[in-house]
């Protein structure tokens, strides 16, 4: 006598397949543990274990490498950061971000934040905000061949690209680039450059780049909090132990965060492909001036000795109307204008000071 088959018995994952597909087929999201947080908040009540048997089939197949040899470094020694570029589609237009990752090789503490620009002067200023971040400087910089920190290897010997060799020797950090085509060299920040696309970026939804960036911190702080399966420990205790060098003070660290503009003849300066309004008269008209980013306010404009923090410059955008015409828009940023003179630039309203509170 043949058995009967056991009736399939209904899973707690059953509701929620569907939209696990689309995250990992659609999102490109295959982080089970990042899947889960999501679904907990939707009402699953199941283990996670159930969640990576299903998942598993779903996941693309990943190419084979040659194996690569871990290596450790010292509380305090070093520190690697790369770019990771992340397209997404805005009014049926595709556009991008690119985001920029630094991590301790020590701790494994790790920062991520988005810009729209890889330049130099925009290396510089998210190297400064990780360090920030961090509370302090390292011995050591690792990153790759990229054409804002390297331009070119002359008989093996570096010929650096002069900005960021300038920063780097004036904060008494020493930079270390990779062996061509040898990325693995500096697998810590490879492996969280793919964790961001993978669990951050991967179905993330934000209103624009200030948004995309609170929630960038957020999950910098509750990745910091949690224990790393490397060093079975939390980042953010293993962060005490670094004992990082001291931040330059003042004009020393802040000359860092600003870029040369010229101001066009009817009081304009161009930044981020936007033009700003100078308020006042026109006096620096055909002058170059200091510009410094204020996050989430537009920029603070540095003239002269004195200085002048604008957060509420007017911003001149050309749009396309209904008939074809280009005209053009003015549009009056939100932040509160600084009452004085320049302060130092991590007291700007507009500058974000992130915390290391997990949350």
């Amino acid at each position: 006598m043949i058995p009967k088959p056991r009736p399939v018995r209904p899973s707690k994952l059953d509701p929620f397949k569907e939209q696990i597909k689309k995250w990992v087929m659609e999102d490109h999201c295959a982080n089970c543990e990042v899947i889960f947080e999501r679904l907990q908040k939707m009402g699953y009540t199941g283990r996670i274990s159930i969640l990576k048997e299903y998942v598993q089939p779903l996941r693309p197949a990943v190419a084979g490498h040659a194996p690569v040899q871990r290596y450790e470094t010292k509380p305090g020694e070093q520190v690697q950061f790369d770019w990771g570029e992340c397209v997404y589609e805005h009014e049926g237009q595709m556009r991008k971000f690119y985001g920029f990752t630094a991590i301790l090789g020590y701790s494994r503490m790790r920062f991520v934040t988005f810009v729209k620009r890889c330049d130099t002067p925009t290396l510089i200023r998210c190297l400064m905000e990780a360090f920030e971040y961090f509370g302090g400087l390292t011995k050591v910089a690792l990153t790759d061949r990229m054409k804002s920190v390297l331009l070119e290897m002359e008989e093996n010997k570096p010929r650096w690209n002069p900005r960021f060799a300038d920063f780097m020797v004036s904060i008494g950090v020493a930079a270390r680039v990779c062996k061509a085509y040898t990325p693995q060299t500096k697998g810590k920040v490879e492996r969280t450059v793919s964790h961001v696309k993978k669990s951050l970026w991967g179905g993330v939804t934000f209103t624009d780049l200030d948004d995309l960036n609170r929630q960038a911190h957020a999950w910098c702080e509750r990745i910091n909090s949690r224990v790393h399966r490397t060093t079975h420990a939390r980042p953010v205790d293993r962060l005490a132990e670094e004992k990082l060098l001291p931040l330059p003070q003042d004009f020393a660290w802040e000359r860092f965060a600003t870029e040369e503009r010229k101001v066009t003849w009817d009081g304009y300066v161009s930044y981020d492909g936007v033009l700003y309004g100078l308020p006042g008269t026109l006096q620096l008209a055909g002058k170059q001036v200091q510009v410094a980013d204020a996050q989430g306010s537009g920029f603070c404009l540095v003239s002269g000795s004195a200085g002048i923090c604008d957060c509420q410059a007017s911003a001149l955008t050309r749009e396309r109307t209904a008939r074809g015409a280009v005209e053009d828009r003015r549009l009056r940023l939100g932040c509160p204008p600084c009452a004085h003179a320049l302060r130092p630039f991590a007291a700007c309203p507009g500058r974000r000071k992130p915390s290391l509170t997990g949350v």
